[in-house]
């Protein structure tokens, strides 16, 4: 298969992907659980109630994914002292409606039972704030799916670093729930990243990590082929198929939990390289 080289050493205090048994990260919005417009109108929603023109939908979804303080700041109008009210306004409607109009992406429920079962290490590493991130897993029954979850800080006021800490600190919690030393060690395992934009790929790469892009997410079309995505699928059942191959783990084929799980595309390489 084709892949990236592997990305510059990390430092040598900083958790690396070559420790311990099989690991796969998911993203969690428009990777693991489909927001359902959740998002886009609970800040659609938080912008008129403030006065901002609300802008087209593109640049709504372009908002899914991303640092939710950044991407508002992006916008026309919106000044570092309207942020709290705003984030404050998007949040409550999301707790009180949002989380529970989301929901699993098909297929993906039972491809972490099953990645589970061959043995492999699952974390959740999201730009979410880690407590609503804990919460969406527990509303959508999987907070007991994975090992490990990392997002970001509580105060979304808070200047975001982008996705490779949130990855560092999912390394390093994973490392320290295998007893393992988060510093390093002697074996080298079987990662992937998996995510639906351009962030989740890029945060792969600062980690050495092969990242799998998701087209049911949010990214605009071809934004994970140009971000240099190891591979790109179009459903579960390519996701079930990438996995297996880059982990060199038996899946086996997913059972569908409806009708249209059933049919599946093949998952293809990119070549991403200049």
């Amino acid at each position: 298969m084709t892949t990236r080289p592997t990305s510059p050493a990390l430092q040598d205090d900083e958790p690396s992907a070559d420790d311990g048994a099989p690991l796969v990260l998911f993203d969690l919005d428009g990777t693991l659980v489909d927001p359902a417009g959740s998002i886009t109108g609970g800040i659609a929603a938080a912008l008129a109630a403030h006065g901002i023109n609300v802008p087209d939908q593109p640049t709504l979804e372009g908002m899914v994914g991303p640092p939710l303080a950044a991407s508002l700041l992006s916008l026309p109008g919106v000044t570092t002292e309207m942020l709290p009210g705003l984030v404050a306004h998007y949040r409550a409607g999301y707790l009180a409606h949002g989380m529970a109009a989301s929901k699993v992406y098909p297929g993906l429920r039972q491809l972490l039972a099953d990645l589970r079962k061959a043995g492999v290490a699952l974390a959740v590493a999201t730009s979410k704030p880690q407590p609503l991130a804990e919460r969406l897993l527990e509303v959508q029954g999987l907070a007991g799916a994975v090992d490990v979850v990392a997002g970001s800080d509580p105060d979304e006021t808070v200047p975001h670093a982008g996705k490779a800490p949130i990855l560092a600190a999912a390394l390093r919690d994973v490392a320290r729930a295998s007893d393992r030393d988060p510093s390093g060690g002697p074996s080298r395992p079987r990662a992937a990243m998996v995510g639906d934009r351009i962030f989740d790929v890029e945060g792969a790469q600062v980690h050495g990590i092969p990242c799998v892009g998701v087209r049911w997410g949010s990214a605009p079309a071809g934004e994970l082929e140009q971000a240099g995505a190891d591979v790109v699928v179009d459903d579960s059942q390519g996701l079930r198929d990438a996995l297996e191959h880059l982990l060199d783990v038996p899946l086996g084929d997913s059972a569908a939990e409806d009708p249209a799980e059933g049919s599946a595309s093949p998952w293809r390489l990119i070549d991403s390289r200049p």
